[in-house]
């Protein structure tokens, strides 16, 4: 599901460091494509001009290669079928407005140049050449093009160049931020700094695939960032920033002046406060080293997660059939129920039973027992006691902004970084991203909000990028993220913080459903499980700026599809 790609994805042998750099193809990339104007040495003929309508998707074949041929506004054009995120066929997705939204995660691709237009992901799409001969479709391919991913031209450092731009963090907005500068032209030196230990990486994967080792879902590996001058400095946790000098000081003593800096911390996993949370294996899940010791000791032991939303949840589906018991404890009446309301929580609550997960729901933990200074019971408020070996506690996270203190950098009562729509902060040339982030949110009228998604971040990182160059960019992006339980995947868009009502359609037994979550007379969010595209349509109505009312989905689910329409578009 990465980044990553198999090497049969690609025909050609990996290159050194000098020799991509010479090539223009990242060694630590192999699994994507650079673009290509020349070299157009196949043809194609796969259809009658015709045989596909206005507003229609078809997968044609190219040779060995599967494209994706469009017709949108009455232009044909063809691009890669997949979704270079993981792996979705687009023609399953949404099209509307010149791009096709992925129908798994949301990804936005243009249809004209391939280009991503929002996330999540990271490469674009390999582009076609399309032309119509006397009422016959042709498509034109390049034998370069052998891959499914594209990477964007991306500039290197200049010697001439002087400027010094730092990326506090490791994950998606910050990768995201450091190559929108490369695709942008920045040729001055470009510093990723982030306290992990390892390269960034897919942290979505993390709770999903407890056992993967951070090279497994690293997002890029060491060679694509020594190739584009990306100076990744690993285990270099920021203690403080001077916004006078413009120097962030690190805990190791060393210390990096910048002339534009973007701050993307991300959370710290909430600690518990009762007796007992300081025993062995009481364990918290931030990185690769927690999932897999999460993971390795859950064999065979007593389990007891401590929260039951998405981290929690996530991994208790995937210890179920491997501990001796699984024990969820959470202040709800069903897991997730913030998010997904009473009823969806419910089906999940007894699809995790079915299981053999237990729930000990509206109660919470009163202390931890140990014995040899680890973990063997958990007492709970209501006085029962559960056996557990090891115990998840997974109770949310708190921005990752100590360091800020004293900077004059403004946070909210929280402790998220406040930002404006360009992503700036209230100090010159300092910009956050990600989950630390309190932005303006265009779904709401740009009220303040923190929106802790992977889709989410790579979005605030683009744009901050673009505004550490002076574009004045604005975010617009609709939030849009999945969660995986027993291999069955459920998709959120929009934000429902606040909804009033839950209007449900299809089979929750049968776990086929959508569910529109509304506040007053409109839709303000929409879940579903085996549903597809139906969120990504909803997703692409929320960006057009259009409202669904509750009225059209109140018989069934369909009622604001017309919105997509292209009759509809103005």
């Amino acid at each position: 599901m990465g980044a990553g790609a198999s090497k049969s994805e690609n025909s050609t042998e990996p290159l050194n460091v000098h020799q991509a750099k010479e090539a223009g193809t990242p060694q630590g990339a192999q699994n994507v494509c650079e673009p290509s104007s020349v070299d157009l040495d196949t043809e194609t003929d796969v259809c009658e001009e015709n045989e596909i309508k206005e507003g229609e998707m078809q997968e044609v074949m190219i040779g060995d290669q599967t494209a994706l041929l469009v017709k949108d506004h009455g232009e044909l054009t063809a691009v890669g079928a997949t979704c270079t995120h993981y792996g979705a066929k687009l023609s399953k997705g949404v099209l509307y407005n010149g791009r096709v939204r992925c129908p798994w995660h949301g990804a936005c691709f243009n249809v004209k140049t391939g280009d991503i237009e929002d996330f999540p992901g990271l490469d674009s799409l390999p582009k076609y050449s399309v032309e119509v001969r006397s009422g016959r479709v042709i498509v034109k391919s390049s034998s370069t093009m052998q891959s499914k991913k594209r990477l964007k031209p991306m500039s290197c450092q200049s010697p001439d160049n002087e400027q010094v731009f730092l990326i506090i963090g490791g994950g998606a907005a910050s990768v995201t931020c450091a190559e929108t500068l490369r695709q942008e032209g920045f040729k001055g030196r470009l510093i990723l700094a982030t306290k992990e230990l390892s390269l960034p990486y897919d942290r979505t994967k993390l709770t999903k695939a407890l056992m993967s080792s951070a090279e497994e879902i690293a997002l890029r590996d060491a060679n694509f960032y020594e190739v584009y001058d990306i100076d990744v400095q690993t285990n270099k946790e920021a203690v403080n920033v001077d916004t006078m000098l413009k120097c962030v000081t690190f805990r190791d003593g060393s210390s990096i002046n910048y002339d534009a800096l973007t701050i993307a911390t991300g959370g710290s996993p909430r600690k518990p406060v009762c007796p007992g949370a300081d025993l062995k294996n009481v364990c918290l899940l931030r990185t690769p080293a927690d999932a897999n010791y999460i993971a390795e000791q859950g064999k065979g032991k007593h389990v007891a997660i401590v929260g039951n939303s998405f981290i929690g949840m996530e991994v208790a589906a995937y210890l179920a059939s491997k501990a001796a018991s699984v024990s969820v404890i959470g202040r709800s009446s069903v897991p997730l129920q913030s998010v997904l309301g009473q009823q969806v929580g419910q089906r999940l609550l007894k699809l995790f039973e079915e299981k053999g997960v237990k729930f000990f729901n509206n109660d919470s933990v009163k202390e931890f027992i140990g014995r040899e200074g680890s973990v063997r019971e958990v007492v709970l408020n209501d006085g029962g006691t559960l056996p557990a070996d090891m115990v998840l506690v997974g109770i949310g996270v708190t921005p990752a902004t100590g360091f800020l203190e004293g900077s004059g950098v403004m946070l909210n009562d929280s402790g998220h970084v406040i930002v404006d729509k360009f992503m700036k902060t209230n100090k010159d040339n300092i910009f956050a991203a990600g989950d630390i982030a309190e932005f303006p949110l265009f779904l709401t009228g740009d009220r303040k909000a923190t929106i802790g998604h992977w889709q989410m971040a790579q979005a605030h990182g683009r744009v901050a990028a673009l505004n550490m160059l002076g574009q004045d960019a604005e975010i617009y992006s609709v939030p849009y993220f999945w969660t995986v339980l027993f291999g069955k995947s459920l998709r959120y868009t929009g934000y429902g913080a606040g909804y009033d009502e839950v209007v449900l359609h299809g089979d929750l037994g049968e776990l086929k459903f959508v569910a529109f979550y509304t506040k007053g007379d409109s839709v303000v969010a929409v879940s579903s499980l085996n549903f597809d595209p139906i969120v990504s349509q909803a997703a692409e109505v929320f960006a057009a700026g259009k409202t669904i009312r509750k009225e059209e989905i109140s018989e069934g689910p369909y009622g604001f599809i017309h919105k997509l329409h292209p009759q509809e578009m103005t």
